[in-house]
């Protein structure tokens, strides 16, 4: 499987379909041609991009950033896989995507965010935008400049009146979702001391856990990411000072310092982290987990005891970083990966629910401070809301 990629049992188009209901929005690409002569650019030298559906009525002056997920390259042969797909070259990226769960412009499907000012940036260095390495390798032409395109779209997206916010949310998907903790104070720091500022995390909470053949392969990659992106100068420096920077990848080591209140939406079993960290192929050569990481009710008891020795561990690693009064948590006990861009998952009917609350409703309630919100779903399958998803495991 390739690293960062989610399959499902579905094609791509029939699952956004699928995900999007019948009031998804298309919303059409903005390029930042100008980034382009200040090095601010994606994996191939292409200009960064991304979406923006303006806000209206009361939320024209609130914005929700949404950073796009899709995993890391860690070196110059992983990084020129990606250079020829959307993931590594805005050229390769649809002229327009569908907007829904948090994206969505409809009040019954996204109540608290549905009119404000809206953006999807695309991910296309490889690196949680954390990357800056000044030469370009003449052989292989790749641009490490992750950090210098976070640098430029917030601007084009301050210029375009992001800095009239009253109200302001950073959040994303996966690697996207690492991005909003890894810039969650840098994101604050764009706004008056007045603004409402907050940031979310759907399925960023990686943890340093070593696979099921007992070798510490994910923090090997993360430092292998950090290395070749140039990453460390860019890293948050109360970890940094504390820790070598590829462990500074790791939420864990970093969220306990982070001064801006932070949602954490995780799955206690998330999908792609058994799938990748605890199970990847090549720790499981013989295939004995290939049925387990692909659909949960199809594990054995032997492989469900190690599941909930990750889930004690994740959950272990989430109780290191405290719970003050501002940060929310909505971890359940569902097989999945990502659950604020999936509209069923978002706020639909039969949405999960923790404590009697979608987790739109959930963010909702922490956001405008109407209540606080930090729960942590029993353990799997205690669980009947969830959408467990089924993955094509003889891909992964």
């Amino acid at each position: 499987m390739a690293k960062g990629g989610i399959y499902l049992s579905c094609s791509a188009f029939v699952c956004a379909l699928a995900f999007l209901g019948v009031d998804g929005d298309f919303v059409d690409i903005t390029y930042v041609a100008s980034a382009v002569g200040k090095g601010a650019v994606c994996l191939d030298g292409s200009p960064p991009a991304y979406h923006l559906a303006r806000g209206f009525g009361s939320g024209v002056n609130s914005w929700l950033v949404h950073f796009e997920g899709g995993g890391w390259c860690s070196n110059a042969t992983t990084c020129l896989q990606r250079k020829h797909t959307r993931l590594g070259s805005s050229k390769q990226m649809a002229k327009q995507i569908a907007f829904s769960g948090i994206l969505s412009n409809t009040p019954d499907y996204n109540p608290d965010f549905y009119n404000w000012n809206k953006v999807k940036v695309r991910y296309c260095d490889g690196s949680s935008f954390t990357g800056d390495v000044e030469k370009v390798d003449p052989a292989t032409k790749l641009h490490y400049r992750g950090a210098r395109v976070w640098q430029i779209v917030m601007a084009d997206l301050l210029a375009k009146g992001m800095n009239k916010a009253d109200k302001a949310l950073i959040s994303g998907c996966s690697a996207g979702a690492l991005t909003s903790i890894l810039h969650c104070d840098r994101f604050r720091d764009l706004f008056p001391l007045d603004v409402k500022v907050k940031c979310l995390s759907d399925a960023g909470f990686f943890i340093n856990e070593k696979d099921i053949a007992g070798v510490e392969y994910i923090a090997a990659f993360f430092n292998d990411v950090v290395t070749t992106h140039g990453s460390a100068k860019n890293l948050p420096s109360s970890c940094t000072s504390n820790l070598p920077p590829g462990m500074c990848f790791f939420p864990q080591n970093e969220v306990k310092h982070i001064q801006t209140p932070l949602f954490i939406l995780n799955a206690a079993y998330d999908s792609w982290q058994v799938r990748n960290i605890l199970a990847p192929g090549f720790a499981d050569p013989h295939g004995k987990w290939h049925s387990c990481k692909g659909d949960i009710e199809q594990c054995p008891a032997s492989q469900l005891q190690i599941l909930q020795g990750f889930r004690n561990d994740f959950l272990e690693a989430l109780e290191e970083q405290g719970s003050p009064s501002t940060r929310g948590l909505f971890i359940n006990s569902c097989f999945v990966h990502c659950q604020s861009e999936m509209q069923e998952i978002w706020f639909a009917s039969g949405a999960p629910m923790l404590g009697n609350k979608t987790i739109a409703d959930a963010v909702g309630d922490w956001f405008y401070d109407r209540s606080p919100f930090q729960k942590i779903d029993c353990a799997y399958p205690c669980d009947s809301t969830c959408h467990n998803r089924i993955y094509d495991s003889s891909k992964a």
